[in-house]
Formats: C-alpha cells, structure tokens, sequence
C-alpha cells in the first residue's frame, strides 16, 4: 500500500523524517492518505500527538490511546491555526507516535502493541 503527503509518495523508512521535518518547519499537522483512500492524521505539541486512521472522508476512526495518562496538554496547533488541547490518555508521547505512523504505513494496521480506540 502507497501512502502520500502532499502528494508525495513515501516509503515507510522515510516518514518518520517526513513528520520530523514539517515539525521542524511549524506544521505540527500532518495527513497521510493511502491509496484505498484511508487517512492517517498526527497531530503534534512537539511532545505527545494525536494519531488517527480513518477508512476515509467522514469516518470517525480510531486513535491512539495512553490509558494510564492523566492530565491534558495544549500546544497541537492545527493547519488552520486551531489551537488544540487534549487529555493525555487521548494521545501518545512523540516517539510511539512516530514509531505507530511509521507500521500504519508499513503494515496497513496498528502495531499489535499500541493501545487505540475507535471513535465510531
């Protein structure tokens, strides 16, 4: 499965720097869509982020979870400027979230490991 930002294609190994550069850039928002049309969403505050993968446009998903998390974070600065605060057990620290991004595109499914919900 080919997975696209901007439309350009990317290879599982390259994704990971991808996220890692848009960030670098100020674009803490980035989707990613395969070619069946899913989406995948990873949203950032630099520290934890929100993952999302959608079977496409107007599917509530699934995302990822850390269960044991309290409190919330602020920071997740959306495309359209949208500041964003979540509760922690709604989003993962960073390196999980780029570790499950990276097998989502690589596998077409979350890591067995990795804790998510639906939202549907």
């Amino acid at each position: 499965m080919s997975w696209t930002v901007d439309g350009d294609h990317l290879a599982p190994d390259e994704v990971v720097a991808r996220l890692r550069a848009n960030i670098d850039g100020g674009h803490l928002e980035t989707w990613l869509t395969s070619e069946p049309g899913r989406l995948l969403a990873f949203v950032t505050n630099t520290e934890r982020a929100m993952v999302m993968l959608l079977d496409g446009e107007g599917d509530a998903g699934e995302h990822a979870v850390t269960p044991e998390a309290t409190g919330s974070s602020d920071g997740f600065v959306l495309a359209n400027g949208q500041n964003d605060e979540y509760p922690d057990a709604d989003t993962v620290p960073i390196s999980e979230a780029f570790r499950i991004v990276e097998h989502v595109v690589r596998e077409g499914s979350w890591p067995a490991d990795a804790h998510h919900v639906s939202d549907r």
